[in-house]
């Protein structure tokens, strides 16, 4: 059993535990549920740029030992990036659903709520507590859920950013359903990292779906690399939280987004 397979046991488990305590109906007299969703939106200047806010991870443990959610919310808001991706992964990320419902409540930017999501309620979970859009992964669901999961979001009025780790989950995918696909350049198998995953399945991509590269993504090279796949923006995490100055980093990278006149 690779990691990947353990998390969606444990998650199995955690959405029985939902299920004991929660129904749909649960969720729709939530502060959030009704809230006019914040769409994401392609810039036609840079790439854009997803920041998350992660804590740990499972192949790497502690990523931000001094770690204050709200106060990293802070500074991607000062710093205007497009979209904040929160993971809410307890048992492999540290991170927390309290996380998302507490920066929902000043969010001034889309909101991406990262975790291992398989079953609708969990979908009216995200949309109870302030996402704008949920991660589904191709990886971990069959056509027939990325589809019943997509609409299920789209009817409570969330965005959807589909997840892919390798060419062979594209013919799961329909591209006119989820128009927003993220490339993840990480391997779920032995967690090595290589930008060429973003290149060799954008080029099977139709141009008329918007391509979001993950992982990987610290530097200069790395970003004009990313700009060459034709992707319409990044998703950054663990350079930013190892960062000993996130302003002066998240800077950088907006600048080198920025598309040559």
């Amino acid at each position: 059993m690779n990691i990947l397979e353990e998390i969606i046991v444990n998650k199995r488990k955690e959405v029985s535990l939902l299920r004991q305590n929660y129904t749909p109906a649960s969720f729709s007299d939530a502060v959030f549920f009704n809230k006019e969703t914040l769409n994401f939106q392609k810039r036609n200047d840079r790439l854009s740029v997803i920041a998350e806010i992660k804590k740990a991870s499972p192949s790497k443990g502690i990523i931000k030992k001094d770690f204050d959610y709200f106060e990293i919310a802070n500074v991607y808001y000062r710093n205007e990036v497009d979209v904040i991706s929160v993971l809410t992964d307890q048992e492999y990320f540290q991170g927390s659903i309290n996380f998302l419902h507490d920066i929902a409540k000043t969010s001034r930017v889309p909101l991406l709520r990262k975790d291992f999501i398989i079953d609708e309620l969990q979908v009216f979970e995200s949309k109870a507590n302030g996402a704008d859009l949920i991660l589904l992964i191709a990886e971990i669901l069959s056509a027939e859920q990325i589809k019943d999961l997509t609409q299920t979001a789209y009817e409570t009025g969330l965005n959807v950013l589909l997840e892919l780790h390798s060419a062979e989950q594209l013919e799961k995918i329909d591209f006119d359903l989820n128009k927003i696909i993220g490339i993840n350049n990480r391997n779920l198998e032995d967690f090595t990292v290589s930008l060429d995953t973003t290149k060799e399945i954008a080029n099977l991509i139709s141009d008329k779906n918007i391509i979001i590269s993950e992982s990987g993504i610290s530097s200069e090279a790395d970003v004009r690399f990313v700009k060459k796949t034709g992707s319409a923006g990044i998703l950054v995490g663990e350079c930013l939280m190892t960062s000993k100055n996130i302003d002066e980093k998240i800077s950088k990278l907006k600048e080198w987004c920025r598309y040559e006149s």
